[in-house]
């Protein structure tokens, strides 16, 4: 019951520790207490603690990605319609990530070379992707579109909600079983590269991934279960 002005670094750490090892909290919480921490001696106390460098940190549970086939994702890009349609399909086909799809600007897209510019996308880092060239015709009249709609109200994107809402309702009425959001087409978009036999680097840099094991994940959700492993009871005796 000691006042934190009379306490430090070494108690710190050792609380830290406890929530690590003792209670085993997930990550998100150990961080919010860190955070809570730093905050309390920095800001209100005005003391600065040492680097706090060799506390225990839980490990994040590594969950595997939520893909769709090719079959389900068709099943659920059919459902959508308008803005919202051309934008599922964009995450689809280009890998995007949910705010990189909705804040792109005209300058962005380079429709003559199938290109477009990802600005400050995850890590703060600019990336390019190509465009489908099958969105080529929509793009071009969703261009025209915005460019009126910017001159009579400047609103300039949609809301990331609308979008979320709009995918989830397809799922829904595609019938999927699958916990599918708008990061599941990224997920579909880099395992379905895999499977049509880009190498693991190109797919890489098309996401914006800054380590390759991140990407790594996806070889282990292609078509095939089980690592593309034969089970025993598919071979005959």
């Amino acid at each position: 019951m000691r006042h934190p002005h009379d306490m430090g670094g070494d108690e710190v750490v050792a609380f830290l520790d406890h929530l690590a090892n003792d209670r085993d909290v997930a990550a998100s919480t150990h961080n919010q207490a860190l955070s809570a921490l730093l905050f309390l001696y920095r800001d209100v106390l005005g003391i600065e603690l040492p680097w706090l460098g060799d506390i225990a940190r839980p490990r994040r549970p590594q969950r595997m990605p939520v893909v769709l086939t090719r079959d389900e994702v068709h099943r659920v890009l059919v459902l959508m319609e308008g803005t919202h349609a051309l934008m599922a399909r964009l995450l689809y086909g280009t890998g995007m990530r949910l705010m990189e799809c909705v804040r792109p600007r005209v300058k962005d897209l380079d429709l003559a070379r199938g290109e477009i510019v990802v600005r400050q996308g995850k890590g703060g880092k600019d990336r390019v992707t190509m465009v489908p060239r099958t969105l080529i015709p929509d793009l071009r009249t969703q261009l025209a579109r915005a460019r009126v709609l910017f001159a009579a109200d400047r609103r300039h994107h949609l809301h990331e909600e609308s979008l979320q809402r709009a995918i989830k309702r397809a799922v829904r009425d595609a019938g999927l079983a699958k916990p599918a959001t708008t990061h599941s087409l990224r997920h579909s978009f880099a395992t379905h590269l895999l499977e049509s036999g880009y190498d693991i680097r190109t797919v890489q840099e098309l996401l914006g991934h800054t380590d390759v094991s991140t990407t790594m994940i996806y070889t282990h959700v292609l078509n095939r279960g089980g690592r593309g492993v034969v089970s025993p009871l598919d071979r005959p005796p």
